[in-house]
């Protein structure tokens, strides 16, 4: 496993048979998403019930880029809690719930990075060409970055304050940016120049 695991066992002695199981699942959750960065397990053995059996907590933190994805499998119910009263199963269903919420992270980022509205009008509001750089006013007020590098069909040198362009958005280190930008078709300046 190449992701950091740390596992950690509270008011019961470390077993090596968990221990491994703990390994088996946790390569398992690793595969599903490879920008995993660690992960902590911790089992509790939370009360010793002489009748109904021991009831364990599972607490697993797994660190992705950008936060943290945290599940902790605390039996709510009595019907749950002494369901199944041995640390593997509670174990088991503690990955499977981390594993769900990994997979929804993983279809959140998906959808941050897809495009839905490609081509979004909008205006040249400032340029700094020897900076290579400029900002666009969107249709809803707010001013997108782009760099000389985003510009196709077009030279930066070319664009005006106040020509309308279009652009894609997109989400960059510091926020929202215009990750492509390119005249809008009937603008002034393309007129002219045909």
């Amino acid at each position: 496993m190449d992701t950091n695991l740390e596992i950690a066992f509270h008011n019961m002695d470390s077993q090596p048979e968990l221990e491994a199981y703990i390994r088996e699942r946790a390569e398992k959750t690793e595969k599903l998403f490879d920008r995993l960065v660690g992960m902590r397990v911790a089992v509790e053995a939370q009360h010793r019930q002489h009748k109904t059996g021991n009831v364990f907590d599972v607490h697993i933190e797994l660190m992705v880029p950008g936060q943290d994805i945290v599940v902790s499998r605390k039996p709510n119910k009595a019907k749950e809690r002494y369901a199944n009263p041995d640390a593997r199963t509670s174990i088991r269903d503690a990955f499977e719930a981390a594993e769900r919420q990994l997979k929804e992270y993983k279809d959140k980022m998906r959808r941050d990075v897809k495009v839905h509205d490609p081509e979004q009008p909008g205006r040249v509001s400032q340029l700094n060409p020897t900076e290579d750089h400029g900002f666009i006013t969107t249709n809803t007020g707010t001013q997108l970055y782009f760099h000389r590098n985003s510009c196709l069909n077009v030279d930066m040198d070319q664009l005006r304050t106040g020509d309308p362009v279009k652009y894609v958005e997109a989400t960059g280190d510091t926020g929202p940016t215009a990750a492509k930008v390119w005249r809008a078709s009937g603008s002034d300046t393309e007129l002219r120049a045909t």
